[in-house]
């Protein structure tokens, strides 16, 4: 398996390349689970060649606690890729390979994108994501890129990202990965415990019956239900819920046939923060 580090040999790899040859890029921070490998699998399948990068980007933590709690684990990382393919590049840059003139982000305009959800809770978050995803972006130059829907409103800001910086990439998204009860596949579900994990299972639950109300029912009355259904848990604390048109992320006013929706929602398992999002129509 090739470990690449610095902006040198990343170059030299990428230089290896025959004309004509595509190229796939996986971004990830890294504690890959079955989701990525879905990523990585969709690349190699669509892709010539395939650079997956394992980068904890520092700018897109508003929390510091919650940066140093992420969880690191570069060799079962690599371990895990090589069992897929041997064509595989493994991008592993340190932070001040990644930030050469210090540790700060680029503000963007993203069309109020980053300004609901996430973004109201998490300032400064798509900021740090948009920096370090327009630097992989630039420096490896792929043809398609892949990102998971459960960070639904973070791949939206990542197409917007493209669009204004001109940047010439095809941003894939693909579906979300469950655990058998449901539960979202992520990084950070690796420090949760077992009755955490087992509980978190109503985060979905409660979003697919949500879909299901959708068709008869308004969306204040769905988002009154679901805040209900969260009421007095002895482990789990909604942060939000959002029904939002999935172009513009703006909250539903009014139901349009001609608009598509999807929830959003943010709970705190303890004091592990999950998202996960459900298409409604």
């Amino acid at each position: 398996m090739l470990v690449i580090k610095t902006e040198k040999e990343l170059k030299s790899h990428l230089s290896s390349f025959g004309n004509g040859e595509s190229l796939g890029l996986v971004p990830t921070m890294g504690a890959l689970h079955h989701g990525h490998v879905s990523l990585v699998r969709r690349a190699i399948s669509e892709n010539d060649n395939t650079v997956v990068s394992i980068f904890i980007n520092p700018t897109q933590f508003n929390n510091r606690e919650d940066l140093e709690k992420y969880p690191q684990s570069l060799i079962a990382d690599i371990d895990i890729l090589e069992k897929l393919s041997n064509k595989i590049a493994v991008f592993a840059p340190s932070v001040e390979e990644m930030y050469p003139n210090g540790v700060g982000s680029t503000s963007y305009m993203f069309d109020g994108l980053d300004q609901v959800m996430e973004g109201a809770f998490r300032e400064g978050h798509f900021n740090g994501v948009g920096t370090v995803v327009e630097t992989l972006l630039k420096l490896i130059k792929p043809n398609k890129a892949y990102f998971g829907e459960k960070d639904f409103q973070q791949l939206q800001i990542i197409r917007k990202l493209v669009e204004i910086k001109d940047i010439p990439v095809d941003i894939i998204g693909c579906p979300i990965v469950r655990e058998p009860n449901g539960l979202a596949m992520s990084s950070r579900n690796k420090r949760l415990s077992t009755t955490l994990r087992k509980e978190a299972g109503l985060i979905y639950k409660t979003l697919e019956t949500a879909k299901k109300k959708f068709g008869t029912e308004s969306a204040k009355s769905i988002m009154d239900w679901v805040k209900d259904q969260f009421k007095g848990h002895p482990f789990l604390k909604l942060e939000y819920v959002e029904i939002v048109d999935v172009g513009t992320l703006m909250p539903i006013k009014r139901k349009q046939d001609n608009i598509k929706y999807r929830a959003f929602m943010a709970v705190y398992a303890n004091d592990v923060r999950l998202i996960d999002n459900i298409a409604l129509n």
